[in-house]
């Protein structure tokens, strides 16, 4: 009879087939390749420069809508979205993504599914605030507001807070597509950009069109951003290169 077992070594100990299939599941996800890289980045580039040269074209036209959303910002309602708010700016939010690294970094026993969830993240998230003092399109005045929050002193598009919310559920996706909770990870992450969308529109500290945009900014950028960290940056790093045996499992035949 003839079947295979698969056999491997992993900190000096023997691991089983069903082990090997987990591990592989962790270690891969935010790893695996991109097949189109140079689409990937042309999308990324295309979408900056039009998302760039839009935002000095907006000035004040979705004026009514932030104030209708504003009109929102009442009782809990308010008390959440300003949490929300909040709980991802910058300071928290870099907090938020070297937990969540060093969790992944932990599951998978490995570094660089970790590195590819951070870097991925920065590299979409840190450039959005380049273009926000190129455009430097105002935020919605709180004089007209019923709810005003207090005045930002920053331009307002994109939304940092929305293209990093975007970013994270991106990558996170990516670390356990090969996993139980790839699904889970998307209908969460779904709900999560849509209540970042929600808070920073309903809060009036961005107009809904630079959430919007900073949605589409993360969806283009992120994948080609992955692409420049993950599969060009990565290998070139002695200590990230891939180690052997590390995705593909040892098939011994019998």
């Amino acid at each position: 009879m003839r079947g295979s077992v698969t056999w491997s070594w992993d900190d000096g100990r023997m691991s089983t087939e069903p082990d090997r299939r987990r591990r592989r599941a962790d270690v891969v996800g935010i790893l695996e390749p991109n097949p189109y890289p140079l689409v990937a980045i042309t999308v990324a580039v295309v979408t900056v420069i039009v998302l760039t040269a839009v935002g000095f074209f907006l000035g004040t036209v979705d004026i009514g809508l932030a104030k209708a959303f504003n009109s929102l910002h009442v009782g809990a309602l308010g008390a959440v979205t300003t949490a929300v708010y909040h709980v991802i700016s910058p300071v928290p939010a870099i907090a938020i993504t070297f937990v969540v690294a060093g969790i992944i970094w932990w599951r998978a026993r490995d570094l660089r599914p970790a590195l590819g969830f951070g870097m991925t993240i920065a590299i979409t998230w840190l450039p959005s605030a380049v273009v926000k003092e190129i455009v430097h399109r105002a935020r919605p005045d709180v004089a007209l507001l019923p709810h005003s929050f207090p005045v930002q002193p920053d331009p307002g598009y994109p939304s940092g807070h929305t293209v990093y919310i975007t970013a994270f559920v991106i990558a996170l996706v990516w670390v356990v597509r090969e996993t139980r909770w790839h699904q889970v990870a998307r209908v969460v992450g779904v709900v999560a950009i849509v209540v970042v969308f929600l808070s920073v529109s309903i809060d009036a500290v961005h107009y809904p069109s630079d959430a919007a945009a900073s949605i589409l900014w993360a969806l283009a950028v992120a994948p080609a951003a992955r692409v420049v960290w993950v599969d060009w940056a990565m290998p070139r790093i002695p200590f990230l290169r891939p180690r052997d045996g590390a995705a593909v499992p040892l098939r011994v035949h019998r």
